[in-house]
């Protein structure tokens, strides 16, 4: 099935008939809507991402820092998945595993990529892990449904033939019919939609770091497992489609330990966020302490008074000077006059 042979595609359901480009040239450049689209959804991502960092108690510069650190590991995990269970395509000329422009990269192998390169770049910044990927999760939900439509320009990842109201016609240039399809790049897209909107107002009330990432490998895993098992370009280990296994696992383990934390208390001050705001609390309270120092010292230093006597003294001088005060104040008329000797008490 080579989806260059597909060129208009049409919804019967809605009366859609579109025939969208793969690519666009500028100049000698030749850019492909799969590549801008996925570039779109990144940069959707970290939008998203930076505006609601603070309450994960990460900086946005962080964040971007984590972006431009983490994106390698992604493309270069996703190239690497899908290599290993397609090899057969480069075999021959294992050379062409480079050629990463030709196409071929797998969602889950980006997903396991960034979240190895969240990892090492937490621990060199020394951030939360789990408080990371709660913030990632979000983002990523934004990307995967934003780059499902690159499928839709590529005319790839649809699924087995249906003949439902709403699936999707292809026209085969070989055959010159329509067939018609399980879009299943749409399924996928307004999957992760719903679980970003779900996932966007439960993470304002999350309990402890790593909740709402454990909600967003549990939420995408469940729709990718049922979607998976539609798609024709599926990539196989033996008989096992290896997305399939793959998300059905990571749902079942994700909703286990979800259950699990249900019934433990959570101390909120134990989050990162909450030891983030402390710490800066913290270090804001010192420098307040800091600067009021200097202000407090000038007030109290000492100022050069003469030193007053003690009342004792001053009492006891005043108390010997009062006499001959008031002698020399006394008038000389008003001087006591002698006193005469008191008469006989005899008959």
């Amino acid at each position: 099935m080579n989806p260059w042979n597909y060129t208009t595609i049409s919804f019967p359901l809605f009366g859609l008939e579109l025939d969208p480009p793969r690519s666009i040239s500028l100049g000698p450049l030749t850019l492909h809507f799969y590549g801008i689209i996925i570039a779109t959804g990144l940069v959707l991502a970290v939008l998203y991402c930076c505006r609601r960092c603070q309450e994960f108690g990460i900086d946005a510069d962080t964040l971007t820092d984590g972006v431009l650190y983490v994106t390698p590991f992604a493309l270069i995990c996703a190239r690497i998945y899908y290599c290993v269970f397609a090899w057969e395509e480069f075999a021959g000329d294992p050379i062409s595993v480079l050629y990463i422009w030709q196409g071929g990269i797998a969602i889950y192998g980006g997903v396991l990529g960034a979240a190895l390169g969240a990892a090492v770049f937490c621990r060199w910044r020394k951030i939360s892990f789990p408080a990371t990927l709660d913030l990632v999760s979000l983002g990523l939900l934004i990307g995967q449904a934003m780059g499902r439509w690159g499928n839709f320009f590529n005319r790839e990842a649809f699924g087995a033939a249906t003949d439902l109201p709403w699936r999707m016609g292809l026209f085969n240039q070989v055959t010159g019919a329509y067939e018609y399809y399980h879009p299943t790049f749409l399924y996928e897209s307004l999957w992760n939609i719903a679980g970003f909107v779900l996932l966007h107002f439960l993470s304002k009330r999350r309990k402890y770091d790593g909740q709402t990432a454990l909600g967003y490998v549990a939420w995408y895993g469940l729709g990718r497992a049922f979607i998976e098992g539609l798609r024709m370009d599926s990539l196989y280990w033996g008989p096992f489609r290896v997305s399939q296994v793959l998300a059905a696992v990571s749902c079942l383990m994700a909703t286990a330990v979800l259950l699990y934390q249900a019934f433990r208390v959570h101390d909120p001050e134990k989050m990162f966020v909450a030891r983030v705001k402390a710490k800066k609390a913290a270090a804001e309270g010192a420098a307040e302490e800091a600067s009021k120092e200097p202000a407090e010292e000038a007030v109290e230093e000492p100022k050069n008074e003469p030193a007053e006597e003690p009342a004792e003294e001053i009492t006891k001088e005043s108390a010997e000077e009062a006499p001959e005060a008031s002698t020399e104040a006394a008038p000389e008329g008003d001087a006591p006059a002698p006193e005469e000797d008191a008469p006989s008490g005899g008959d």
